[in-house]
């Protein structure tokens, strides 16, 4: 994808962080039931675990969402395809609202898993359609600030509101809050092309490339190792580190600006020191986890407070650096590039849950962190060989 701007306007500027806010809103939809299953469970009288495939499945479904998105959607325009899409997202979080039953919620959330799967896709190679070349990284950590925020927000805000004025309400928002963006890209995003039809070959063409497969690699390590962690990171800090339970949430509050902070700060090297940004940050995870794994029970609050920090914004470096560096690596696929990207995260999260859930009983809280840590250290092994992308100088 040839980017021929030479400087964005505030519109387009606007319209990125239209799609930051559409970003948070997706992935806060995906993430959300991890806070509420019991709530969920108890009133459509079903077990936790039946409530769980409203994570996991809605997971696998975006996964299949993203490929396809590629392979049949790449030709349509970018404005309406995305309005679209986030309203058919605030039509699910609506309908999962009013589920009289399971198998009602489970309606809607395929229903919302395809709308997110084609819109990640999307959203990944618009950024460079809507800057100029050199800004591209700027873009994209705006962006895909909103799945990190997420990640580490989302699921608490959601779980806070459904304690309080039940999950339904939860779901509600999400669908309010995905119509609004729906309305925001409407007015700020411009008239913007599909690159065409691109067909499953091309899929495959993207798949046999060393660099590319570095790069899915790492994808797949460094984001199933972090759910894996994340995922329990709630009974660690509790159970392992001992920590009063009141601190658990100004710590993950602690966590999540810490990602919104590693976005400001990455945005600002990304486009030039893009390796540099993706290497620290998979050696910063893989310490703070270990460090938590090996010595969590004698960091103390303050120990334990810098571990999150560090972890928060290296998972945030990771997950913006990895996409931009497909974006730069792709050129003219990078539709079919990203759509392999969100497939390989959205899949990523559904193993790191499921392999989290069978190491908690082999090796315990602490063994999981260890395991986590260690899968980073092949995420950073995938990346070391990878050339620095080609830098686009600034005017």
């Amino acid at each position: 994808m040839i980017n021929h701007i030479d400087r964005a306007s505030p519109r387009d500027w606007f319209a990125v962080a239209a799609l930051g806010v559409g970003s948070f809103s997706i992935v806060t939809a995906e993430l959300a039931p991890i806070g509420l299953l019991s709530l969920i469970a108890g009133d459509l009288g079903v077990t936790t675990a039946t409530a769980g495939l409203a994570v996991t499945l809605y997971a696998w479904i975006a996964v299949a969402a993203a490929l396809a998105s590629a392979v049949w959607l790449g030709a349509a325009p970018r404005r309406p395809m995305l309005v679209g899409l986030m309203m058919i997202l605030g039509g699910s979080g609506v309908c999962a609202g009013f589920a009289e039953s399971f198998s009602w919620l489970m309606g809607a959330r395929i229903l919302g898993a395809l709308a997110h799967g084609a819109f990640w896709a999307m959203i990944g190679t618009l950024g460079a359609q809507l800057v100029p070349a050199r800004q591209v990284g700027v873009a994209t950590s705006i962006i895909f600030g909103g799945v990190s925020v997420a990640s580490v927000l989302g699921v608490p805000l959601a779980s806070f509101i459904g304690l309080e004025h039940g999950w339904r309400t939860a779901f509600l928002a999400i669908g309010v809050l995905s119509v609004l963006v729906a309305a925001a890209l409407r007015m700020t995003v411009p008239d913007v092309s599909g690159s065409g039809r691109v067909g499953v070959r091309s899929l495959w063409r993207i798949l046999a490339i060393p660099a590319f497969q570095r790069i899915f690699v790492a994808t797949l390590f460094a984001i199933t190792a972090h759910f894996i962690a994340f995922t329990y990171i709630e009974p660690f800090l509790s159970s392992e580190i001992g920590l009063a339970a009141g601190w658990v949430a100004p710590l993950l509050f602690l966590f999540g600006l810490a990602g919104v902070a590693a976005n400001f700060l990455t945005g600002a090297l990304i486009d030039t020191r893009l390796k540099t940004v993706v290497t620290m940050a998979l050696l910063s995870a893989c310490i703070s986890l270990g460090a938590l794994a090996l010595v969590g029970d004698v960091l103390g609050l303050v120990g334990t407070a810098m571990a999150l920090v560090l972890w928060g914004g290296a998972f945030a470096a990771i997950l913006v650096g990895l996409q931009t560096w497909v974006l730069k690596e792709a050129g003219e696929d990078a539709l079919q590039a990203s759509a392999i990207y969100v497939a390989l995260f959205n899949g990523s999260i559904g193993f790191g849950a499921a392999i989290g859930s069978t190491l908690l009983s082999l090796t315990g809280l602490s063994g999981m962190f260890l395991i986590a840590a260690a899968l980073v250290v092949i995420a950073l092994i995938a990346t070391a060989a990878l050339r620095e992308p080609d830098a686009v100088p600034a005017e």
